[in-house]
């Protein structure tokens, strides 16, 4: 099958699924999930461009790369996404937070990557189980094809397509974690200390967002299948989760602590239309 062709079925094969997966959801700000409003297929499209860590935080967090559209803490403006590495051995992990006060911090999302070999490396992202269902893993998409011979018809072979996992090892974020100069990063930004170029932006309504990062959706794929087992494991120990809000199917809700550490609902906060 021709390159062009090639495309069209993965830009169909991605319709279908998006449409079947959007014709089950409200077009209001009620979501399932919180995570929604984060593109892990996004997240893993901006990972690809990026130069290193430095250059992939800052363009997730850039509005018109469609790729967070959080409001945690509800405040009723986006919240900056800080990306910190941990590295062991030969697997690395790009956690994806963001700070809610202080001294809370909500994990959204993992990045493991791991080498499977010379020249070879594997990657998934995988959206944090307070914000999404559980096991939501996306990785990069592309298409096997292979003709099976039929022996009968006008055409005696069929053409059979398949998803394959992807080496990664050329992406140039990839490289640069992998070499041998590299110094783990660790984002300077926390709560109230951001980047000067960054803007705080109101979120969007959810279907409007859902559309603004279709594209994402072309290259990368959900799949129930982790195939990044030890990063997932270097990473459990080193889970954010926050107190500050109760992430529900439904929304967000504020809580208040008080000193001993009780917590009572204050108020729900629905998201910001726009």
């Amino acid at each position: 099958m021709k390159p062009m062709k090639k495309i069209t079925f993965i830009f169909l094969f991605v319709l279908i699924t998006t449409f079947s997966s959007y014709a089950q959801q409200d077009n209001s700000n009620n979501l399932e999930y919180t995570g929604e409003n984060f593109s892990l297929e996004g997240a893993l499209a901006i990972f690809k461009k990026a130069a290193n860590l430095e250059e992939f935080e800052k363009m997730i967090n850039e509005e018109n790369n469609n790729v967070n559209n959080l409001d945690l803490n509800g405040d009723g403006e986006i919240d900056y996404v800080v990306a910190n590495a941990i590295q062991e051995n030969e697997t690395h992990v790009i956690i994806l937070s963001a700070y809610l006060s202080e001294t809370e911090k909500q994990d959204i999302a993992t990045i493991g990557i791991e080498k499977t070999g010379n020249d070879e490396a594997i990657l998934q992202i995988e959206g944090d189980e307070d914000l999404y269902a559980a096991n939501t893993i996306v990785e990069p998409l592309d298409i096997e094809e292979k003709a099976i011979k039929t022996g009968h018809g006008p055409s005696p072979f069929d053409i059979k397509t398949t998803a394959v996992v992807v080496n990664v090892w050329f992406w140039p974020s990839v490289r640069y974690i992998y070499a041998p100069s590299y110094v783990v990063w660790k984002s300077p930004y926390r709560w109230n200390v951001y980047p000067r170029w960054w803007k705080p932006w109101k979120p969007y309504r959810h279907a409007i967002f859902y559309t603004r990062c279709a594209p994402h959706r072309v290259y990368y794929s959900r799949t129930p299948t982790r195939r990044v087992v030890v990063a997932r494991k270097v990473y459990t120990p080193r889970r954010s989760r926050s107190t500050v809000v109760v992430h529900t199917r439904k929304g967000t809700t504020i809580v208040h602590k008080n000193r001993r550490g009780k917590t009572t609902v204050v108020k729900t906060k629905r998201r910001t239309r726009r």
